[in-house]
C-alpha cells in the first residue's frame, strides 16, 4: 500500500492551489481526481471569459457571501482579490479589470492559465492521479479509491484535503457523492441546493413553443427590496440568466418557504415612466398593439409575450400599459435542477469545521471550496472563495503537520473518529 505525505482529493481550483502551496513548502503531494483530466469545471467557466475575481472594495466584496461572510472573511482577507490577480499574473494571465469591475485574464479563457499552472505543479513534484474515484475509508482507516478498471486502492497520507466541489455540473466531476461518506462519519452537512440557477415558470404553450431560448436584454428584476440589472433567458421550463442568478439565493429561500416567489420585471429600465407614457399615448390608428409596443416602447417580441403572460388582455390606456412594462409580475414556481446550476449552496456546515479548515470529527482531514456551506453570486466571487479556502486549508495542514500531530508519511488512523 503506497504512502503519501499529503493527499488532495479533487483537482479543481481549491485542490490545485493547495497542492501548489504545500508542494512549495516541501511536502510530497498527490492530487486524486475521478475525471480523466484536471479542473474541468474551471475550464468550462473560462469558455465565455474566465472571471477570476472582482475589483470592488474588499469590505463590499465580502458582503456578497451573505450569511457565510463571517466564516469566509479571514480566508479571503488572507488571500484577497489582489493576491489572486498577482498569482494569475505570475502564470502569464496579464489580468485586467473589465467595465463591470470584474477581473479577467487577457486571453479571456482558462486553458492557457491552466496549462501554465500544471507545468508549475509538475515542476514542484505534484503528482496527478486521474480516474480515481474516492469511495471513503477502508475498514482499517485508509483512504479508499476505485480505479477506472474497478480495482480498489488504499493509501495512508499524513494529511488529507477534500476539495470535491458541490453538486452542480456532475458530468464535470462535482456530483455531491461525498455527502453520505462524510455524513456517516458524523460531519454535519446542509442539503445541497442549486445556486446561481434558474427557476421554473408555468408558461403558456405559446410561450414555451415560440420563445424558448429568447433573451430579455437590459432588464431589471426586483424581489422585495432587492433588484438586479442584466439579462435573462426564457427557456421552455422557466427563466434563467445573470439577472436571475443575482437574486437566486433569496428567490430559492422564498420558494422553499412559500412554494413560489413573485418577481417584477422592468423591461425598459432606461426609460422614465413619464417618457414611456408619452410615447405609448401616440399610437397610430389601425396599428396593432404588438407593433406599437415594438416601436414606441422598444420591446422585443419575447418581452411583449412576457407582458401577455402577465396580463392576457393588455391595457389600452398608456399609463396602465407603461406601469405594466415597468413592473411586469412573474411567478416563479420552483427551482431548476441543480445539475443545470452554475454552483450549489449547502454543504459542510461551519460548525463542523475548525478555523484552520480541518473537520472537527476527522482530525487530519481538511476541506475547501464548494464542499463548504456558502454561496455567492457570479462575478468572480465563486472562484475567489474557492482559491482563498484552498490557500487557508493548505496553511492549516502545514501548521497541523508542523505541530507533530503525525509524522510526515506516517500512517494516519485518526479517521476512525466519528
Amino acid at each position: 500500500m503506497p504512502t503519501s505525505d499529503i493527499a488532495i482529493i479533487g483537482a479543481g481550483p481549491s485542490g490545485l492551489i493547495a497542492a501548489e502551496r504545500l508542494s512549495a513548502a516541501g511536502h510530497a503531494v498527490t492530487v486524486y481526481d475521478r475525471m480523466p483530466s484536471p479542473a474541468r469545471k474551471f475550464l468550462l467557466a473560462g469558455r465565455g471569459g474566465l472571471n477570476l475575481t472582482h475589483s470592488e472594495p474588499l469590505d463590499q466584496f465580502l458582503t456578497r457571501y451573505r450569511g457565510a461572510q463571517a466564516w469566509l472573511e479571514p480566508a479571503i482577507r488572507a488571500f484577497p482579490p489582489q493576491a489572486l490577480r498577482d498569482w494569475a499574473d505570475g502564470l502569464g494571465a496579464d489580468s485586467f479589470i473589465g467595465t463591470s469591475g470584474r477581473v479577467f485574464p487577457r486571453a479571456m479563457k482558462a486553458s492557457p492559465l491552466l496549462r501554465a499552472w500544471l507545468r508549475r505543479l509538475e515542476g514542484q513534484g505534484v503528482k496527478l492521479a486521474s480516474g480515481m474515484r474516492w469511495t471513503g475509508w477502508s475498514a482499517d482507516g485508509a483512504l479508499a479509491f476505485q480505479t477506472r478498471d474497478g480495482a480498489v486502492e488504499t493509501i495512508r497520507p499524513g494529511a488529507t484535503l477534500l476539495a470535491l466541489g458541490g453538486a452542480s455540473w456532475p458530468r464535470l466531476g462535482s456530483d455531491g457523492g461525498w455527502v453520505p461518506l462524510l455524513a456517516a462519519r458524523g460531519v454535519a452537512i446542509a442539503p445541497l441546493l442549486p445556486a446561481n440557477g434558474g427557476f421554473t415558470v408555468a408558461w403558456s404553450a405559446m410561450m414555451r413553443e415560440r420563445f424558448s431560448g429568447a433573451p430579455l436584454k437590459r432588464i431589471v428584476i426586483r424581489f422585495g427590496e432587492r433588484q438586479a440589472t442584466g439579462e435573462a433567458m426564457i427557456d421552455a421550463d422557466g427563466i434563467e440568466g445573470g439577472a436571475v442568478y443575482a437574486l437566486s439565493g433569496l428567490l430559492r429561500e422564498a420558494i422553499l418557504r412559500e412554494g413560489r416567489a413573485v418577481v417584477t420585471l422592468d423591461l425598459r429600465p432606461d426609460m422614465e415612466t413619464a417618457r414611456l407614457v408619452e410615447r405609448l399615448a401616440k399610437r397610430r390608428k389601425g396599428e396593432t398593439l404588438s407593433n406599437h409596443l415594438r416601436k414606441a416602447a422598444g420591446l422585443s417580441p419575447a418581452a411583449i409575450a412576457l407582458l401577455r403572460e402577465a396580463s392576457p388582455r393588455l391595457p389600452e390606456d398608456a399609463a396602465a400599459l407603461a406601469a405594466l412594462i415597468k413592473a411586469a409580475p412573474l411567478t416563479l414556481t420552483g427551482l431548476a435542477p441543480i445539475t443545470r446550476a452554475i454552483s450549489s449552496a449547502g454543504g459542510i456546515e461551519a460548525g463542523a469545521v475548525a478555523p484552520d479548515f480541518m473537520l472537527k470529527a476527522l482530525p487530519g482531514v481538511f476541506v475547501a471550496g464548494e464542499m463548504l456551506d456558502w454561496e455567492a453570486p457570479t462575478g468572480g466571487y465563486l472562484l475567489q472563495a474557492c482559491f482563498a479556502t484552498g490557500v487557508a486549508a493548505a496553511a492549516g495542514m502545514e501548521a497541523w503537520l508542523k505541530q507533530g500531530q503525525v509524522g510526515r508519511g506516517e500512517p494516519f488512523s485518526c479517521i476512525e473518529v466519528g
